[in-house]
């Protein structure tokens, strides 16, 4: 964007054993937000974690591991 606004187009998603899918955060490059995809990864909890891009019209448009 050239309007001056900071893109995030990173998300990490949570999905709980109830299949409840929650955004966890918005980050500005892939590998940031697999860091902290595979930091909450690492915690043992029954929730998957993973990573997607937010595609030009706003709909997830890509798919990281996990």
């Amino acid at each position: 964007m050239n309007d001056g606004t900071i893109t995030l187009p990173w998300l990490v998603i949570r999905q709980d054993d109830n299949g409840n899918r929650y955004r966890v955060g918005r980050y500005a490059t892939r590998a940031e937000a697999q860091k902290i995809a595979d930091s909450l990864d690492r915690r043992g909890h029954k929730q998957l974690y993973w990573v997607e891009r937010i595609g030009q019209n706003g709909q997830n448009a890509q798919s990281g591991s996990k």
